[in-house]
């Protein structure tokens, strides 16, 4: 068998995306970015409505100017990791700000938050130690699993009781376990059960891991996710997110309660010999945290476009990933096709949103994955709102 055998799957997929003719529905290219919410592709300015730019901060005049300057004074890139050249005081600094907004004592900035995840997990856990996992989890996290030493144990979606069965076979172990979920699910936009979960993790003595990915900036008086939101920040002992998001920019973090998370540096590969984040990514992050912190204008717009399209997405008969309003709404198929068609017509309707199938999706599941913003404006929900109204029909 030849090496490459193996990507017949791969190909077949991609020659039946390419049947479909026009713009392509997976890694669609972007000819030219013309702000948060608009950019021209295949020839068409088109409103964008897949982007996860929750706060809409990457046209931000200020974090720009934060961007430019530090290309000035720093140039465009370290060439190195943390551990040798690349360990600016910008690095440091965004460190001390994010532990400081929890009020933790540690925080460590990796280069992506796919690294955070892998770095993190895989330096936490090590042999004789477990990691309980949402099995729905991003692909960071079970990539992550993968390259600890540990047992891993995946517990059935947002089920605490399942997790509680999980820990409870793990009798006096258990207090060695790391439990890891997310706040909210990137591909459905569902939220976890933290409550129940910290509760669950008090009793066991096990840890807590929360990925605020695509809840930090979002929920919580301050923005800080969603276990700031429900009140049990003091049951999470690390929280992990990416600049990627509401922030963005391009990078990751991981927040800890307990002061031994600077250790992690020292042992976390994707930390060690990876080049840091260049000090232009760095500087706008570092503004745009700022602005999420005091950013309650911006998640009241948001908060605004979210209740309007779930309401209405309701009423038009569409099956939705999740059972409460949020910035990520998921239109489910159980078949591919139905879903690719939403997609084209909404494209057709000037509007650019995110086309997930399987095995990206869970259970089988195809859908448009439509991420709002709080620099969309009300015209713009209204395009959205009317696209999908047109494709029901």
């Amino acid at each position: 068998m030849s090496l490459l055998n193996k990507f017949g799957a791969q190909r077949q997929l991609q020659a039946s995306l390419d049947a479909m003719g026009g713009v392509a529905p997976i890694a669609t290219p972007m000819d030219e970015i013309h702000s948060a919410t608009s950019a021209t592709i295949g020839g068409r300015r088109m409103v964008l409505a897949g982007t996860n730019n929750y706060l809409g901060l990457t046209y931000d005049a200020a974090c720009r100017a934060a961007a430019i300057a530090a290309i000035e004074t720093q140039g465009t890139g370290s060439t190195g990791s943390r551990m040798a050249s690349g360990n600016y005081a910008g690095h440091r600094a965004l460190e001390r700000e994010l532990a400081d907004a929890v009020g933790w004592p540690s925080c460590i900035v990796f280069s992506t938050g796919y690294q955070t995840n892998l770095g993190v997990i895989s330096a936490l856990a090590d042999t004789g130690d477990y990691l309980l996992v949402d099995a729905d989890s991003h692909a960071s996290i079970h990539d992550g699993c993968r390259l600890s030493n540990a047992t891993t144990i995946r517990f059935r979606h947002n089920d605490p009781e399942n997790l509680d069965r999980r820990l409870a076979r793990l009798g006096d172990d258990a207090h060695r376990a790391l439990i890891v979920v997310e706040g909210v699910y990137s591909t459905l936009g569902d939220r976890a059960p933290l409550q129940e979960i910290a509760e669950i993790k008090r009793r066991y003595g096990a840890w807590l891991l929360v990925d605020e990915a695509h809840s930090f900036g979002v929920f919580g008086e301050r923005g800080l996710g969603l276990a700031e939101q429900l009140g049990v920040l003091d049951d999470v002992d690390f929280i992990v997110g990416t600049f990627s998001k509401s922030l963005g920019g391009v990078g990751g973090f991981c927040i800890g309660r307990h002061a031994e998370l600077e250790y992690v540096r020292m042992v976390s590969r994707p930390y060690i010999f990876t080049a840091s984040s260049s000090p232009p990514s760095i500087a706008a992050t570092r503004q745009a945290l700022r602005q999420m912190l005091d950013g309650h204008a911006l998640r009241e717009r948001l908060w605004r476009h979210a209740e309007r399209l779930y309401a209405e997405a309701t009423k038009l008969g569409y099956r939705l990933g999740t059972t409460t309003p949020g910035p990520v709404v998921a239109l489910v198929f159980t078949e591919r096709a139905e879903a690719q068609a939403l997609w084209q017509s909404l494209l057709d309707s000037g509007i650019y949103t995110n086309l997930m199938i399987p095995p990206a999706t869970p259970a089988g599941l195809s859908l448009v994955r439509i991420s709002l913003s709080a620099a969309h404006s009300d015209d713009d929900i209204g395009q959205i709102i009317a696209a999908l109204a047109s494709a029901r029909r």
